[in-house]
């Protein structure tokens, strides 16, 4: 068994979780059913362990027509197509008319 990149995967899948909106779902699961907790808990861990496999599947079909060489690539590609996307519309922020339009009580066209 290659141990390294056993570790290698569990601290990468393991951090990429860590205050990911799965995390936050699960938590908010077990906030509003604490006596249910160990079946939130098993409910979340086989869907995870559900999406891992599903992952593996589509890695080893994409690994055989692909190159890892590409595929690392056209991932590095696409988290930074992903990241300039999130950072142009950090800057551009919220239109304004979608705001505007909503009335808030006190307002006088409110009525």
């Amino acid at each position: 068994m290659d141990w390294r990149l056993f570790a290698t995967t569990f601290g990468a899948v393991f951090l990429a979780e860590m205050g990911d909106k799965t995390q936050l779902a699960t938590m908010s699961l077990t906030a509003t059913s604490p006596s249910a907790r160990w079946i939130v808990f098993a409910a979340s861990a086989l869907a995870l362990v559900a999406a891992s496999a599903l992952a593996v599947l589509v890695g080893d079909v994409v690994g055989r027509w692909v190159s890892p060489g590409l595929v690392k690539r056209l991932a590095g590609g696409l988290f930074l197509l992903i990241g300039l996307w999130l950072l142009w519309d950090a800057r551009g922020g919220a239109p304004t008319d979608a705001i505007e339009s909503v009335p808030v009580d006190g307002d006088a066209d409110a009525s």
